[in-house]
This record gives C-alpha cells, sequence and structure tokens, in this order.
C-alpha cells in the first residue's frame, strides 16, 4: 500500500509506448467490473449492485482494494467519503502505482485527525523509485459529510491533482532537466484504509481510539478515460497520431489561465506543507523540479 511521508512501496521497466488513437472509458457504473477486493477479510465490500464500494479498519484489520486494469496514462476521477468523527491515527490511501524496485506511483493519502481538526491530503509523485515529493494540504469543506470528487489527469507533459475539478498540484515532465518522469510502466488503481497512529496524526502524538471502531470510507462513481495497458500494449495506439477528438483532449490537457488561478488559490490558501520550499530538509538545494519552471 502506500507509504507515508517520504517513502511508499514499489515496481518494474516497461516499453515506452505512443499514446494517441482510441481511448478506453470506464463510465461510472458497476464497481464490480473495475474493482477486486484484494484484502480486509470481508471489511471490504461492493455494494448497491455495484454502486458502492466501503473500505473498514477495526483493531484487527485494515481493507483494500484494487483495478483490474493497469494504466498507462489517463484521466482517473473518483468520489470518496472519508472517515467521519475521531478518525486520528487512520490513513486512507488512493494511488496509482506500478510494481518493481523502480516503481512509480501517483498518490492521494488522506491522513485523519480529532473530531472537529481537518483532514489533512497528503500528496506525492515517484518516479523510478524516488519520492520525497510531499506536498499536503487542507480542504475548504468537510470530507466526512459527503462524496468528494479527487481526480488525477496523467498525460506524457504533466500529473494534475484536482480536487472537486480544483487542480490542486501539477508535477511537469521535466526529463530535459534530468528529473524522471512516470511515463513507461503502466500503473494499477490501489486503495487501502489501514492504521498508522505510529505517525499520520500529529506525527504519532495522537493514537487511534478504537473505540470509535469500525471506521469506515466509502467509494462511488469511479470513472478512467484512460489507456489500458494490456499483453504488452496499450488500447492507445499509434494508428491515429493526428486523432484529436475530445475524448482524447486530456492526453495533451494543461491548466489554461482559469485553472492556473485556482491552483494558485488553492496553493495560497490550503497547502501546509511544500518540499519545494523546505530549505531545512534539502541542505544541498532544493530538487531540480523546484527550481526549473
Amino acid at each position: 500500500m502506500a507509504s507515508m511521508t517520504s517513502s511508499s512501496v514499489p515496481l518494474v521497466i516497461l516499453l515506452v509506448p505512443v499514446v494517441l488513437g482510441s481511448i478506453m472509458v470506464a463510465s461510472a457504473g458497476n464497481l464490480n467490473q473495475d474493482f477486486d477486493i484484494t484484502w480486509g477479510d470481508g471489511r471490504a465490500n461492493i455494494i448497491n449492485n455495484g454502486e458502492l464500494l466501503t473500505l473498514s479498519l477495526d483493531k484487527t484489520s485494515g481493507s483494500g482494494f484494487q483495478s483490474k486494469n493497469e494504466y498507462l496514462f489517463g484521466k482517473i476521477d473518483m468520489q470518496l467519503k472519508l472517515v467521519p468523527g475521531n478518525s486520528a491515527g487512520t490513513v486512507t490511501a488512493y494511488y496509482l502505482s506500478s510494481k518493481g524496485s523502480t516503481w512509480d506511483e501517483i498518490d492521494f493519502e488522506f491522513l485523519g485527525n480529532l473530531s472537529g481538526d481537518p483532514y489533512i491530503l497528503h500528496t506525492n509523485v515517484f518516479s523510478q523509485g524516488k519520492g520525497n515529493r510531499e506536498q499536503q494540504f487542507y480542504l475548504w469543506f468537510d470530507p466526512t459529510t459527503d462524496f468528494h470528487t479527487y481526480s488525477i489527469l496523467w498525460n506524457p507533459q504533466r500529473i494534475i491533482f484536482s480536487v472537486d475539478g480544483t487542480p490542486i498540484r501539477e508535477f511537469k515532465n521535466l526529463e530535459s532537466n534530468g528529473v524522471p518522469f512516470p511515463k513507461n510502466q503502466p500503473m494499477r488503481i490501489y486503495s487501502s484504509l489501514w492504521n498508522a497512529d505510529d505517525w499520520a496524526t500529529r506525527g504519532g502524538l495522537i493514537k487511534t481510539d478504537w473505540t470509535q471502531a469500525p471506521f469506515t470510507a466509502s467509494y462511488r462513481n469511479f470513472n478512467a478515460n484512460a489507456c489500458v495497458w494490456s499483453s504488452g500494449g496499450s488500447s492507445c495506439g499509434s494508428n491515429s497520431p493526428s486523432s484529436t477528438s475530445s475524448s482524447n483532449a486530456w492526453l495533451s490537457q494543461e491548466l489554461d489561465s482559469a485553472s492556473q488561478q485556482r491552483l494558485n488559490w488553492a496553493q495560497k490558501n490550503y497547502m501546509i506543507y511544500n518540499y519545494c520550499t523546505d530549505t531545512k530538509r534539502f541542505p544541498q538545494g532544493l530538487p531540480t523540479e523546484c527550481t526549473t519552471s
């Protein structure tokens, strides 16, 4: 499962595909068609005819699921409703990851907190096994009272994290400056709800209150406008390189001026940690992507 503050999990190297052409679209339909429950011994369930997926955590175990498909680029949306009340010590992780020792990964992690205190949305990007690119945010709403949409746009030029359509983070492809970018390794979607009270809330000072268990997070309305990787090839072949249909627009999408303004608003008002400004952590100099426009 996706890891914490500055480390995570694993991956393997594959071909560089040329993306364009037909796109696989997974609509917001039956979650049974898109996901497998992978652990939790009955604590994870797909219910309501496939419309709702729930993960639960108790003192014995958490739970998790993963996508049936692997993707190599896409625009992926999921609506989540997070653990309500006193969620201190819990982490709800929702992320893309490949496998192997030089894995790629794109993370949303939601760090629980005491009742009345805000959740922390923790984001990270790993490329070729290297992460340490954390940015953290408060949200401008209570993520436990209703469903909200968390999106990852991943194309060959950039990764954009968005919440309810508002971009909060952009990680650009700066390979020309020597910064590895996730573009060669297909990734699955993973999610898990688990106990991390050794670090998740106030650095581990606040422990999980098991009298509040079971803790439950809910998922619905998954949508993937994406290139599916199967049998060594992408569903987005190179047979129509001039294709510019609206369904393919995400492949070259970037932030327009209005989206850039919304991103600036989110970062100015709600970002609480940015590795790119942490000079104490990087005394030898900030990472290259932090100093390159």
